[in-house]
């Protein structure tokens, strides 16, 4: 295995939640155990983002935002990363196609919260996306409705399957919306607070 790069052997089943991370929070970690637990996954990955191709503000060092990450997510069953600066991708389906590349045998999960979902067909090649891994949808604050009714969620509604166990078992397009309680945490919030990078 590369250096830097975590392990993962052939049989595996891998969340992968993509992100910038601008601070990394508590509703970050929320909804990452509550992935685990529903799920069935053996362990989650963070990605986290040298950069948004969708967001024109540029993110804190890659450095602080690995460290904040760190020390918010303290499950052992969870790794933060910088594989995307790594593996040289800013695109999500370049990296699961790199990802995939490397990790023969592991099945990966990507995982989202439900506000992305809102926008998921802003990104590239997002319907090769929901074709190469199964889907994980994290309710979050205020997006459930928009979500649902959201171009991707529509375009792919027959792939869509009732509940969020064995999803990482499934053959791809598989995609699962999962309610679960509520936390309010908010990157953008916590900058605008002025909370982060003081």
């Amino acid at each position: 295995m590369r250096a830097g790069f975590p392990i993962a052997t052939r049989g595996m089943v891998i969340g992968l939640l993509g992100g910038s991370f601008d601070p990394a929070h508590e509703g970050h970690a929320h909804i990452t155990r509550e992935a685990i637990k529903r799920m069935g996954l053996d362990r989650v990955w963070w990605l986290v983002s040298p950069g948004n191709p969708l967001k024109a503000r540029q993110p804190a060092p890659m450095a602080d935002r690995l460290a904040r990450a760190q020390a918010v997510m303290d499950d052992p069953r969870v790794d933060v990363t910088d594989l995307e600066a790594r593996l040289g991708t800013r695109a999500t389906y370049d990296t699961l196609r790199r990802l995939q590349a490397i990790y023969p045998g592991v099945r990966f999960v990507w995982l989202m919260g439900a506000d992305n979902l809102v926008q998921f067909h802003r990104w590239g090649h997002w319907r090769d996306i929901l074709r190469a891994v199964p889907v994980g949808v994290l309710a979050r604050p205020g997006a459930g409705v928009t979500a649902r009714l959201s171009v991707a969620a529509q375009s792919f509604r027959v792939h869509r399957v009732a509940r969020g166990e064995g999803l990482g078992a499934r053959s791809a397009p598989a995609w699962c919306f999962v309610n679960l309680p509520m936390h309010g945490a908010s990157s953008s919030a916590i900058r605008a607070r002025g909370e982060w990078r003081k």
